[in-house]
């Protein structure tokens, strides 16, 4: 079956299972260019009228919520033109974005409207009680407005307010959604989720339609916090803005904590109270104008609940967090971390990010072009926004242990964060809870890297405090154990198994940066009259030098190593691999030295080896400095063997016991019993 066969076979299950509940994409796409208003209110009024496949009552339909949009949304231009329509007709209906306030000193509710542009306008307080989010941040609303003017009360507002209706969907029957994801397929039921937010899941990669996904699990699961950070026009605060009525996007990022949690003055709880996810737009601008907002926040999602005066607030809004990456990730990755566009007062605050449930590789997703955006059916954004709001209601999150257990790497908060993503992506893909171990199996691999991403740069900004990064599960029937690595750190891949070339050494050290970094040292032997040629090392003076100690070393004791040796028969090559890109170091002449014997005695190292430590020129052993940091370097990169100067063993007990007992690790005296442990010879 082709794609379009497959699209109009989506399209026709749809609209039998879910008749009245779907609307075509194409039709929002064409009246959203000409009205400046959320998709959910577009398509509220779309599903009112155009909920059908057939062509001339879906013609009829777009002209109706034309001439609605036309007569009743209030641009900001007309609003002089439909206050004096309000005037002259004595009452009018009208589409706005309500705010509402308390005036304590008149003690009434005064109504504001953010197109109209008219304030202290009074509203009736059951309209308040009922819809609390006119409180904050506003609403959007149909409203029939009158006008009376007075002259005995020229201080009263001329305006009223007749009726208001939310515009949002009365009520969800659950279990229709239930029932009907029955007739779907997983790829097809994803496919339905992208197409109801107006993407084109035809045209994306598999891992961005669950990047995707991922940007829709704080709206259905409570107390989730993501990170997304990515290059500018991937559409990273789309669904927060349009989609849901039930989200809030600050933009620009200042806020304070009585506007966020709680104001003390008015008792009223804030923003995290009254909205499903509050998402912050540019992470970079993040600013309160307290001085105790980023500990609060912190407080909040750890535990949903914080602290204000003499009370404690539970909430269960979800934390979105969203900025760009103006440079190539690999750059980043080299110079700093991937929190780094976070304001300078979170930048290295670890306590902060390890509250990071997830983070959307944001480079992953292309940047959004006309063919990415969906023409085809799809819920209602109304309909589905109701949806993800239901499902808030359940939880998942133990779905995973019926077949798997969590590695021993992963500590409670990474237990808790994997267990929440799980439980957001089934609530979205399989909201009926009917699943295989397959399902689960997926979506506890995509939970995993996303949090294991979180981990790495932890490790980057607090170092080994956050040693455990090798995240794992366990099947529970056959007990095998499955790693999940992060695409973007290469990670197990720079020391692959097996033998190695003669000649070939790794090793672990500081570069030029002051980041640890893995080299790769590549020695070739081949007949010639003694010439000694080093490449890789690019201008670094120290490093040239640490070669130069090597093979200097090489001359004058290579008969303590083999009486085979030649030198003046053979030419020795040598070219050095930065394999982290970090910058040169000049702890070469050790590592310099063992691949100069393997390569002369054509026999390599052992497999998996990393050399550690450095020498002098008399060849004097210096000692590994943090050697916990750099042994979990030499273990990400792949290690399974070290050797290590008998110097810092007096160091060991600064590295944890579990990182410890990875490697096989070998102590040696001096060079030449460097180079005896390093080829296997006792």
């Amino acid at each position: 079956m082709n794609k379009t066969d497959k699209t109009s076979n989506l399209n026709e299950k749809l609209n039998k299972y879910f008749p009245g509940r779907v609307v075509r994409k194409d039709l929002t796409k064409k009246i959203k260019e000409g009205a400046n208003v959320p998709v959910y209110v577009l398509e509220y009024l779309l599903g009112m009228y155009c909920a059908t496949d057939d062509e001339d009552s879906i013609n009829d339909g777009v002209e109706r919520v034309k001439n609605i949009l036309a007569q009743n949304f209030v641009r900001p231009d007309e609003a002089e033109k439909v206050k004096s329509k309000i005037r002259e007709l004595g009452q009018y209906t009208v589409i706005d974005k309500v705010t509402v306030k308390l005036n304590e000193k008149k003690d009434i509710y005064e109504a504001e409207f953010s197109n109209l542009g008219l304030k202290g306008v009074e509203i009736a307080p059951h309209y308040v009680k009922e819809y609390e989010k006119l409180l904050a941040g506003g609403i959007w609303c149909i409203l029939k407005i009158s006008y009376y003017y007075d002259e005995e009360l020229r201080n009263v507002n001329p305006f009223k307010i007749d009726s208001l209706k939310p515009i949002q969907m009365p009520r969800l029957d659950i279990e229709e959604i239930f029932n009907g994801r029955r007739y779907f397929t997983k790829d097809e039921w994803i496919d339905v989720l992208l197409r109801s937010v107006g993407m084109e899941p035809t045209q994306l990669e598999k891992n961005v339609k669950w990047h995707l996904l991922a940007r829709m699990i704080p709206l259905v699961e409570n107390n989730y916090n993501l990170c997304e950070l990515g290059p500018r026009g991937t559409g990273k605060s789309h669904i927060y803005k349009e989609i849901s009525p039930y989200s809030i996007l600050i933009s620009g990022g200042q806020t304070t904590v009585a506007n966020l949690f709680y104001n003390m003055s008015t008792r009223k709880i804030g923003l995290v109270g009254l909205w499903d996810v509050v998402a912050f737009d540019e992470v970079a601008g993040i600013t309160f104008k307290d001085k105790d907002g980023i500990q609060i926040m912190k407080d909040y999602m750890a535990s949903g609940s914080f602290a204000r005066g003499k009370e404690e607030k539970n909430a269960s809004a979800s934390m979105v967090f969203i900025g760009n990456i103006n440079q190539s990730v690999d750059a980043l990755l080299k110079t700093s971390h991937l929190f780094e566009p976070f304001p300078e007062a979170m930048a290295y605050d670890t306590a902060f990010f390890d509250r990071m449930h997830y983070y959307i590789p944001g480079w992953e997703i292309p940047k959004y072009r006309p063919e990415y955006f969906t023409n085809e059916y799809g819920f209602i954004t109304d309909y589905i926004a109701e949806f993800f709001r239901e499902m808030r209601k359940r939880s998942f999150s133990d779905a995973l242990d019926k077949y798997f257990i969590l590695g021993n790497n992963l500590n409670q908060r990474d237990v808790i964060a994997v267990r929440k993503t799980v439980s957001g992506l089934l609530k979205l893909i399989y909201p009926n809870g009917e699943f295989e171990k397959e399902d689960i199996e997926e979506i506890l691999r995509y939970a995993l890297v996303g949090r294991r991403r979180v981990k790495e740069q932890l490790k980057k900004i607090g170092g080994m405090e956050f040693y455990d990064v090798h995240f794992s599960y366990i099947e529970k029937e056959t007990f095998q154990e499955e790693f999940v690595s992060v695409p973007e750190q290469g990670g197990s891949k720079l020391i692959p198994e097996g033998m190695g070339k003669p000649g070939h050494v790794y090793t672990v050290a500081r570069g030029d940066s002051g980041m640890i970094g893995v080299f790769k040292i590549e020695t070739e032997v081949v007949p010639g009259s003694g010439k000694f040629e080093r490449t890789g090392l690019g201008s670094n003076r120290d490093a040239k030098e640490s070669i130069n100690t090597a093979f200097n070393y090489f001359k004058a004791n290579r008969k303590n190593i083999s009486g085979s040796i030649s030198l003046n028969n053979n030419d020795f090559l040598m070219h050095i691999q930065d394999l982290r890109g970090i910058g040169m170091t000049s702890e070469l002449a050790l590592a310099a030295f063992i691949a100069l014997c393997s390569g002369a005695l054509k026999k390599p190292v052992q497999s998996q080896l990393v050399v550690l430590g450095s020498m002098s020129i008399g060849g004097t052993i210096n000692k590994v400095e943090e050697l916990a940091s750099v042994l979990q370097v030499c273990f990400d990169a792949g290690a399974k063997r070290v050797l290590l100067p008998m110097a810092s063993a007096a160091d060991i007990g600064t590295v944890p016991p579990e990182l410890f007992a990875k490697f096989q690790i070998s102590f040696y005296q001096n060079p030449e019993d460097a180079v005896f442990k390093a080829l296997g010879v006792e």
